[in-house]
């Protein structure tokens, strides 16, 4: 798969050559890849609970919200971080949206379900879905 960072990755090889004594080996160009949090579903107490992993987020960055049967967790992902070494000094951003959705059993109430977010793990309890009537088979008389 070509890469749009592979120029700047051969620029940067070819400027750890040429400078590479003065400065020593700088930093490899980073490469951009979408992220979506990891997330982990269990059953708990007749219901789910769904727990992602959002290291850097801020809770005002994060939504949860569930439409049609579909429960979507969508935000932010803003991180910033500054090095400074030997004489220069690296400063890395990563911006991007991130967005994961998962189908709710039926009957899932939606006011029902609760979300709390702490120390970067967002936490959703999903209660038991209502249980599904079963419709019995009816016989159709004949006019």
């Amino acid at each position: 798969m070509l890469s749009p960072f592979r120029g700047f990755r051969d620029l940067q090889s070819e400027m750890d050559r040429l400078f590479g004594g003065t400065f020593g080996r700088l930093p490899q160009a980073a490469e951009t890849t979408e992220w979506a949090p990891a997330i982990d579903v269990t059953a708990e107490n007749g219901g789910m609970v769904i727990r992602a992993e959002l290291p850097g987020v801020k809770r005002e960055d994060v939504d949860v919200s569930v439409h049609n049967g579909v429960l979507a967790i969508s935000g932010e992902h803003k991180e910033e971080t500054e090095q400074k070494t030997a004489g220069y000094l690296v400063r890395e951003r990563r911006y991007g949206s991130f967005r994961r959705s998962m189908t709710l059993p039926e009957g899932v109430d939606a006011d029902e379900i609760k979300a709390s977010f702490e120390d970067g793990v967002l936490e959703v309890k999903i209660p038991g879905s209502a249980p599904a009537v079963e419709e019995l088979p009816k016989k159709i008389e004949l006019e």
